[in-house]
């Protein structure tokens, strides 16, 4: 048996669950019995306190450690590197890269995909043991994903310091994340905030939805509308927005759209409409296209644009004759999208 520790920083979305709740939701353990005798067995500190009681109530901003036994026929799995999935590389240094995820490229190993994925090939490029493993060791470097079909910026970390601070920064909401997504409708609100909980459908597994359960997590997105498009013969017309993420939930910005009544184009999951509907995307036009952050050990700002892929590019440029005019903040944004050595 090898140990592994798992290190959590509790946010806003977490505060006040029960330690037990917590550990299991935030360390994906497979129940919650396993998590309390982890506890019962002293593995488990808040604040480097040994934690005594499975109902006590995590606290904003306590620091979780858990100490957990791994067989060693688990320690087996680590990661086959894959050279040949290219790496589009925007900024790396000792500790960290920033780099943009293409479409079609799914984060870490999952059914149907083990050695095709950015964790193999991140493996090929670091070496596993220069990469942060807090995620688990078929995780290695993710700090955050990105859905497969949704392309754009991401941060992988080369260590465990790095990654528990990166994370730390999403925890508290310090790392700006920011999406552009193409929607059906004509959404009237130049801005607006979309506050829900979201949790595993009961109907469909693989996805999710809004939901008021109590167990159901804190999803936050808010967003700025930077162009809006006419209604044809066969569609509603469409609306481009500027996603902020405060919360990092499975699926949240399109899960927030279908919620409010806009729908990503071409999302094969929540969406709906022909192909002519969804302007002949069989992908969300879902893009993370900027990303702002404080490196962990230098303190320098990290800022990073990402314009438009093609498939994208190409499809908004399909309509652009249907605008009905950019607002302040699609005046400013929507050229960077076309332009991918913008600078601030």
């Amino acid at each position: 048996m090898a140990s592994q520790m798992l290190d959590f920083l509790v946010d806003p979305a977490t505060a006040g669950q029960r330690l037990d709740a917590y550990i299991a939701q935030a360390g994906n353990f497979a129940s919650r019995s396993a998590c309390v005798k982890l506890i019962e067995a002293g593995a488990v500190t808040i604040n480097g306190t040994i934690a005594q009681n499975k109902s006590e109530r995590v606290m904003l901003g306590d620091r979780i450690c858990v100490i957990y036994e791994v067989p060693d026929e688990q320690k087996e799995g680590v990661l086959r590197p894959n050279p040949y999935i290219d790496l589009d590389i925007r900024f790396e240094d000792e500790y960290l890269m920033v780099l943009s995820k293409q479409a079609g490229l799914v984060c870490h190993p999952s059914p149907g995909h083990v050695d095709d994925t950015l964790a193999n090939a991140l493996v090929a490029h670091c070496g596993y043991n220069h990469l942060g493993l807090l995620q688990g060791d078929d995780r290695p470097g993710i700090v955050h994903r990105l859905d497969m079909d949704t392309s754009g910026l991401m941060v992988a970390a080369k260590d465990d310091h790095t990654q528990k601070c990166l994370q730390d920064l999403i925890r508290l909401r310090t790392l700006d994340r920011r999406y552009v997504v193409l929607v059906q409708g004509y959404v009237s609100a130049d801005q607006g905030t979309i506050e829900t909980g979201i949790a595993r459908s009961a109907r469909n597994r693989l996805s999710m939805t809004v939901s008021d359960n109590p167990l159901a997590r804190e999803a936050i997105t808010t967003f700025r509308t930077l162009d809006r498009f006419e209604a044809g013969p066969k569609d509603e017309g469409y609306s481009l927005l500027e996603c902020h993420l405060y919360t990092g939930r499975t699926h949240q910005i399109r899960v927030h759209m279908r919620h409010i009544g806009h729908q990503v184009v071409g999302d094969q999951l929540y969406g709906k409409g022909s192909l002519q509907r969804n302007l002949n995307l069989t992908r969300q036009f879902l893009h993370s296209w900027h990303i702002m952050f404080s490196h962990p050990v230098s303190g320098e700002t990290i800022e990073m644009g990402d314009c438009l892929p093609c498939d994208l590019a190409t499809t908004l440029q399909s309509i652009q004759d249907r605008s009905l005019g950019k607002t302040t903040a699609g005046e400013k944004i929507i050229e960077q999208l076309f332009t991918c050595d913008w600078i601030e």
